[in-house]
């Protein structure tokens, strides 16, 4: 790939390890031959001249290096110097990474938020406070075919003897209630991890994908706390189907609290979608077939819901807003713009059909199995889905409507001419009455928030989303969550994985009180 680099005084090409400026040609890669030792030597004897430094640089390379570097390990340096023998304590005094123990810098400092709480919702028989993580653990055989996405990292840091003792230690220091965990390698699970959860008093359920792949999805939760009702598998491959051709997974899993007195159902998803930027039609309609079954598993009143997971989807995208707002018109839009993974989407512009996905799955525009319709009414997105982004459900006029007609599981009496709007075309909808736990921006500067980071990529796409406590008093209220991270402060890092934190994703907790009644 040749690279052009021009200023007001010269224009030089570089191609590979080649330097071209003025005649001259220096080779700032590996060398062989006799030639070749002695340009060697002659760069060895002779400092580099400024203008080959500031080449270098635009490049990403030291003059004389063999590599390109990832940003990140430029920065290290200078931010090893700086902190060289101190260490860094979280909040609660515990002693996060210790600069003089190993290569890597500290992880960033990711501290516990705490949401405020209106009047009138505290604690008694009949709330129950939870907390909940999602965590992409990072699937050692995924790891070992994507090689070329942990270029940076140092390859001791990579190996599953290193990785799954800190993975373990991170699910033991932040104990939650309930475990969504995605890349859950079925071997390492069966060996490992499900009895390393179980000696923490959790139950573990898991489903492994479909076809030749080795990773699934796992649900735990603290056998103190809940007891299980039932657990669906959602299998997303249909043979013969050309658009559910992917091997993804989900989970369904009903719980019923063992202290919340009056009863009470919780409903938690769990789910990895498809990667792959520019099938946002699989994305959506693997999203379809999950939203159908946890409607079909949760119709009792009381239920309450988490969606967790790795959506691949970034905040803004039209998925994401899909399913905050519980609604999407997607004529015109090219299934390469669904997931927001590309700023710029790349390749044809293959717009979306109608209907997505094929009538023989038995599932309509309403993410239902096929049956009579339930009420909704959806408006575009609103950053009050998000956490901080306002009051409760109450709060936001069409998501108010939107959210009691679910929570009363609405199936009759809806006007014809509601009937005929939501049979249109080239559209979406569901009722789950879903926000998110986590906004999009960061406090207080507004930079982006990021759950993964590797040589590729920089994004949020995991997600911890909830029915919010409505105006019937049913439902999940945020309490507090563990702070995200920037792209900035990764780099710092060392990037994701290194040797303190081994997964390319980041754990995403948050405290719920979950409201088992109606309100007083």
């Amino acid at each position: 790939m040749l690279t052009t680099y021009n200023d007001s005084r010269k224009k030089c090409n570089t191609s590979g390890g080649f330097f071209i400026a003025k005649g001259h040609v220096m080779l700032l890669g590996k060398l062989s031959g006799v030639g070749g030792h002695l340009v060697r030597r002659r760069l060895a004897a002779r400092p580099p001249s400024p203008r080959l430094r500031r080449l270098s640089g635009a490049l990403g390379m030291e003059p004389g290096e063999r590599r390109r570097r990832p940003p990140w390990e430029r920065k290290r340096k200078a931010g090893e110097m700086e902190n060289r023998g101190q260490d860094v304590s979280g909040e609660d005094g515990q002693v996060v990474a210790s600069r003089a123990s190993g290569g890597d810098v500290a992880p960033p400092d990711r501290r516990w938020e705490t949401w405020p709480v209106g009047g009138g919702a505290g604690g008694g028989a009949g709330a129950v406070d939870l907390t909940v993580m999602s965590y992409n653990i990072l699937s050692q055989d995924l790891l070992r075919d994507n090689a070329h996405l942990y270029s940076h990292c140092r390859p001791e840091a990579l190996d599953w003897s290193h990785r799954l003792p800190n993975l373990l230690a991170e699910l033991r220091q932040h104990d939650a209630d309930v475990l969504c965990l995605q890349e859950v390698q079925a071997d390492h699970f069966e060996t490992q991890i499900k009895d390393a959860l179980r000696a923490q008093g959790y139950d573990c359920v898991y489903k492994k994908r479909t076809g030749q792949k080795v990773d699934g999805c796992a649900v735990a939760f603290k056998t103190s706390r809940f007891s299980l009702l039932s657990s669906n598998p959602v299998e997303f491959f249909r043979a013969g189907d050309a658009l559910l051709d992917r091997h993804n997974v989900g989970l369904v899993v009903l719980l019923r609290p063992r202290d919340g007195g009056r009863g009470g159902t919780l409903c938690v998803a769990n789910t990895h979608l498809l990667f792959n930027p520019r099938r946002g039609d699989v994305k959506l309609a693997q999203l379809a077939v999950l939203l159908a079954e946890m409607e079909r598993r949760s119709r009792l009143p009381d239920a309450a819901k988490l969606l967790c997971g790795d959506l691949n989807s970034t905040p803004w995208s039209p998925l994401l807003t899909f399913l905050l707002a519980g609604r999407l018109r997607y004529r015109h839009l090219p299934a390469n713009a669904v997931s927001g993974q590309e700023r710029v989407p790349r390749g044809p512009q293959r717009l979306l059909p109608d209907p997505i996905w094929s009538l023989a799955l038995g599932i309509n525009r309403r993410c239902q199995y096929e049956s009579p319709p339930a009420s909704s009414a959806a408006g575009p997105i609103s950053p009050a889905l998000f956490a901080g982004g306002g009051g409760r459900a109450r709060a936001i006029p069409f998501l108010s409507a939107f959210c009691a007609g679910a929570e009363e599981g609405v199936a009759s009496g809806v006007p014809a001419k509601g009937r005929e709007e939501a049979s249109k075309s080239w559209h979406l909808e569901h009722h789950l009455c879903l926000r998110s736990s986590y906004g999009p921006r960061l406090w207080p500067d507004g930079s982006a928030a990021v759950t993964t980071y590797h040589a590729h990529s920089a994004a949020m796409v995991d997600y911890i989303l909830y029915t919010p406590w409505g105006s019937k008093g049913r439902g999940l209220q945020l309490l507090g969550r563990l702070s995200l991270a920037g792209q900035a402060q990764l780099e710092r890092a060392g990037g994701l994985p290194n040797a303190r934190h081994s997964s390319d994703h980041v754990p995403l907790l948050a405290r719920f009180r979950w409201h088992l009644g109606e309100r007083s």
